[in-house]
């Protein structure tokens, strides 16, 4: 491990907020066992479940969601052919739609036009992925809402998933768009409104929301409400604010009970109205993630762990947000980093979405791991029937012997590590050896070869890294 392990200090979010040393890395590896069953499937991993997140600001900046910026389709390629990109964040409604006017990135006064969104759409017909777009809720018209969907569903076409009225309209009183007394019903009521008159300029206009930061309840009268009307239920999560005391490694090292929660709640929303739901805007913790927390390795075992809980209770899918934030800087958060002179670079969480590309779609088998330790296992059989199982080692002292088996037989296996020179590194994250390019290319350079023995193999997982593992 990195000499700064035995350095690091962390802040717990206790009341009395106290330093506590990590301690040394141990010698000797823990040994657990991980048995996959593929003929147990639990369900589907739909291909478009990886998305992006911008605030609506993002789409202003000329030249950045277009097909000319061939580093960013590239970022885009490597993780497959289908995603979905959400366009809103708070920027969002404060917004202005103006057809002709000039393109204008500002926290609380984005300007988009024809321009601007005809370049969105040929962006997402090169990659193929879909759309996501939030109208304003907070200070604009029906009619004006209205007229910016239509140019929306012009540029973007067959790539059009859904829009949504408003972004985290639970905190509309917070941001200054409505009083403190603001309510689900009042929300609705304003929805409604919003609806009736898109859906004359665009009949069958598909919509999704209640688009949410924290109050789950929404999501279950919004689909009571309107559940026969809407394609999918939406809802936002941040572990913490960046400023709050939970912002630590820590933190992120383990799963978060109220994640777990909404995740409860929304798959029984979900399962009880017939409809998807999608976490469309995440990340570590909010107002742009904390510098030297948020960019670091933790960030990409966070976030693997994350794809992985999430595909686990039935969701659609998330979209991690990056880029500009509500505040006019670029997240520490941010899978792809963007200096804002036209240079890109992969974050640590690109890694895991780029380990999930590969490890985490198709059908999820069952899985069974004998460990106390802070290590989860999870098993796929992908797209080409091929089984696949990714061990996530979130102890940052403890090294992992996994012995692997299957109920059905297989003769070799490769595994691909997702490293880095120590978990609070910024640089050096790695894939099967391989760092993204900043044009954003990679290619695996280091596979490990596997022989199992009497149907069973013996794979090593270093503290704070994770191994994707396919079984042939």
């Amino acid at each position: 491990m990195h000499s700064s392990l035995h350095r690091r200090r962390f802040l717990t979010s206790t009341a009395a907020v106290l330093a506590l040393p990590f301690p040394p890395a141990q010698d000797t590896p823990l040994k657990i066992d991980i048995h996959v069953d593929p003929s147990r499937v639990l369900g589907p991993v739909l291909n478009d479940f990886l998305g992006f997140g911008y605030e609506i600001s993002s789409v202003a900046v000329q030249g950045l969601l277009s097909p000319r910026n061939r580093a960013l389709l590239q970022y885009y390629r490597n993780l497959g052919p289908e995603g979905v990109v959400r366009i809103g964040g708070n920027t969002a409604d404060f917004s202005k739609w103006s057809p002709d006017g000039q393109p204008v990135s500002a926290p609380k006064g984005t300007v988009t036009n024809r321009a601007v969104i005809r370049d969105l759409g040929d962006f997402l017909h090169a990659t193929g992925w879909k759309l996501i777009w939030n109208l304003n809720l907070g200070n604009d018209t029906p009619e004006s809402a209205a007229d910016q969907a239509v140019a929306v569903a012009e540029a973007a076409k067959d790539r059009l998933l859904c829009f949504q009225i408003g972004n985290e309209p639970d905190l509309f009183a917070r941001s200054g768009h409505r009083s403190e007394s603001y309510t689900y019903s009042e929300y609705h009521q304003e929805f409604l409104r919003f609806a009736s008159v898109l859906r004359q300029r665009l009949p069958g206009a598909p919509l999704a929301g209640p688009d949410v930061a924290t109050a789950t309840q929404w999501v279950k009268l919004f689909a009571g409400d309107e559940g026969k009307q809407i394609q999918l239920l939406t809802h936002h999560y941040y572990r913490a604010g960046q400023r709050q005391p939970a912002a630590t490694f820590e933190n992120l090292l383990h799963t978060d009970p109220r994640w777990i929660d909404i995740l409860k709640q929304l798959r029984t929303d979900s399962q009880a109205c017939g409809l998807p739901y999608r976490i469309v805007e995440i990340n570590s913790f909010s107002g742009g993630g904390k510098p030297g927390v948020s960019d670091t390795f933790t960030s990409a075992l966070w976030a693997l762990h994350l794809l992985f809980t999430l595909s686990g209770y039935d969701g659609a899918g998330l979209n991690l947000e990056t880029g500009l934030n509500q505040l006019g800087f670029v997240s520490s958060y941010s899978p792809i980093v963007d200096d804002q002179q036209g240079h890109l670079a992969a974050r640590p969480s690109y890694y895991a979405m780029l380990a999930f590309a590969i490890a985490g779609r198709g059908k999820r088998i069952q899985t069974d791991a004998n460990t106390s330790a802070n290590v989860s296992a999870y098993a796929t059989s992908d797209n080409n029937q091929q089984p696949w199982v990714t061990v996530i080692n979130r102890d940052i002292t403890t090294r992992i012997q996994a012995t692997v088996s299957s109920a059905s037989a297989f003769h070799s296996a490769e595994a691909m590590h997702l490293g880095a020179p120590s978990y609070d590194a910024k640089t050096g994250t790695t894939l099967a050896g391989a760092e993204v390019s900043a044009e954003g290319h990679w290619k695996p350079t280091n596979i490990e070869k596997l022989m199992p023995t009497n149907g069973r193999l013996v794979l090593n997982v270093d503290p704070a890294s994770a191994a994707l593992v396919k079984l042939s």
